[in-house]
């Protein structure tokens, strides 16, 4: 390691580090449904989840109109529903799923866990309509 890998940041600058062993969470068993971590760090630009759907469990075909998201397969196998041909996702897959794309997801006989990552979106702000 370089001085400038081990040297912290400016003061109150963020500094790198582990959040969490994906292997190991996904791994737990009986693994839950749902969400199993999540990206919380303050002045964060994205946002990442750790994801399990269970043994046949899907997320239904949807289109998300305004995020790019990545999606990386840590744990378990399924299939990726598009608009085109089903795609087979294993442990290493790395999918991009495009704003705008219609998609689903099928766990397999094991489940699946993914991990997925995107841009933050803006917190609701509450202020007066527009021409009044």
């Amino acid at each position: 390691m370089t001085d400038a890998e081990t040297t912290p940041g400016a003061a109150g600058a963020p500094t790198p580090r582990v959040l969490c062993n994906t292997e190991s969470l996904a791994a737990t068993d009986p693994a839950p449904a749902g969400a199993l971590w999540r990206l919380a760090e303050p002045g964060r630009q994205l946002d990442a989840n750790l994801i399990r759907i269970p043994p046949g469990g899907r997320v239904g075909a949807h289109t998300e109109p305004d995020l790019d998201v990545l999606l990386l397969v840590v744990a378990g196998d399924g299939t990726l529903g598009t608009a085109a041909d089903p795609q087979p996702l294993a442990p290493g897959s790395l999918v991009w799923l495009p704003h705008g794309s219609a998609r689903g997801l099928i766990a397999g006989s094991s489940g699946l866990s993914y991990v997925t990552v995107h841009r933050r979106r803006p917190g609701m702000r509450i202020g007066t309509r527009p021409g009044t």
